[in-house]
């Protein structure tokens, strides 16, 4: 399914691949300064009709070593000293020699360049995401999913994610221990974003017209872009209240803007302000640096032979008639977890 939703767009879209492999220094580049944020204006490359490309397959596996909340002893500093920006390197280097000599079918996905960032939240200034009352509610009681503890009584208990259905509009971004590409495609009037893992694509117009009725929502929301000079500002609303932000649900009140700005052939930066007064304290803004990935993506088959699903319901029907029998038999005991802790414990 995957690798024909690419190739269509591929047709309709005009994609636009960026061939060439580019090699990145480990400079502390990452800090913008005054002076190469005017030299960059001039040096976007643009469309054939005119518009900024932002078309290309990017990755966001550098983020992996940037918290998303900022650690309190950086209190409100957005970039790391150069003495800190060194150990990161230092760490970033460890970990990507540990995952290339990784033996077996799998590691992770760790990116080839250390970003400078203190947090990947970068407002409020002290890095961290203002939930209210019911925001903080709903952290606590958040699904766990195939992570938790149950109960599993049907395919409901699980999350959109483990059920292979999405990762919501701002999670699908990751990054994650993998899948974390994304490919943009443009034409004239439109955009379209495709991401790796799960394979979600939205389509942005950026033609004027309006968003759709109120009453329809989306799992993703409805998007309308528009250019801000280089910049592609992107706002989505008419959101289900059945995805999540940073592991907790938001309501149908959620408001995103997103802002895409292509700094060179290499660098696409994406900020995006999360607004829901319901669960927020105040509106929160999250910045990535995506990466180039030459070459393509690969799909993401995430149904393909999966049987999670399957087997922990199986499972907890086992589990509920093996307690039922014990209970015959005079024996009362715990339900068996589901995660790593030992027999009968809870943990």
């Amino acid at each position: 399914m995957g690798s024909r939703l690419l190739m269509g767009l591929a047709a309709t879209f005009a994609f636009v691949s960026v061939a060439s492999s580019l090699v990145w220094a480990q400079a502390p580049a990452d800090r913008p300064s005054r002076a190469s944020e005017a030299a960059r204006g001039s040096a976007v490359p643009r469309t054939p009709w005119g518009d900024p490309d932002l078309s290309g397959v990017w990755t966001t596996d550098n983020m992996r070593g940037v918290p998303r909340e900022r650690p309190a002893e950086f209190g409100t500093r957005r970039y790391l000293t150069d003495e800190e920006y060194a150990k990161r390197v230092a760490q970033d280097q460890k970990t990507r020699a540990t995952e290339d000599n990784r033996v077996g079918a799998f590691r992770n996905d760790v990116g080839t360049r250390t970003i400078r960032q203190t947090s990947q939240v970068v407002d409020p200034p002290d890095g961290k995401i203002p939930l209210n009352d019911e925001g903080k509610r709903r952290a606590a009681n958040r699904s766990r999913g195939s992570f938790g503890e149950g109960p599993f009584n049907g395919p409901g208990d699980f999350t959109l994610y483990d059920r292979c259905i999405t990762r919501g509009a701002v999670g699908s971004f990751g990054p994650a221990i993998y899948g974390n590409g994304s490919v943009i495609v443009q034409s004239p009037g439109m955009v379209a974003l495709s991401y790796e893992m799960v394979h979600d694509t939205r389509i942005i117009p950026t033609d004027g017209r309006p968003h759709i009725a109120s009453t329809t929502r989306q799992y993703l929301g409805d998007a309308r872009g528009h250019w801000e000079g280089d910049t592609l500002v992107v706002e989505t609303r008419n959101f289900t209240d059945k995805t999540a932000i940073a592991g907790v649900q938001h309501t149908e009140a959620l408001r995103l803007t997103e802002r895409f700005r292509r700094v060179d052939e290499a660098t696409l930066e994406y900020e995006v302000t999360i607004d829901d007064s319901n669960v927020y304290t105040r509106p929160w803004t999250l910045a990535l640096t995506l990466a180039s990935s030459p070459g393509h993506m690969f799909p993401y088959e995430c149904h393909e032979g999966n049987l999670g699903l399957r087997n922990i319901l199986s499972a907890e029907r086992a589990e509920d008639r093996a307690l039922e029998e014990d209970l015959k038999n005079g024996i009362v005991r715990k339900r068996r977890p589901t995660q790593n802790a030992g027999e009968g414990e809870q943990p």
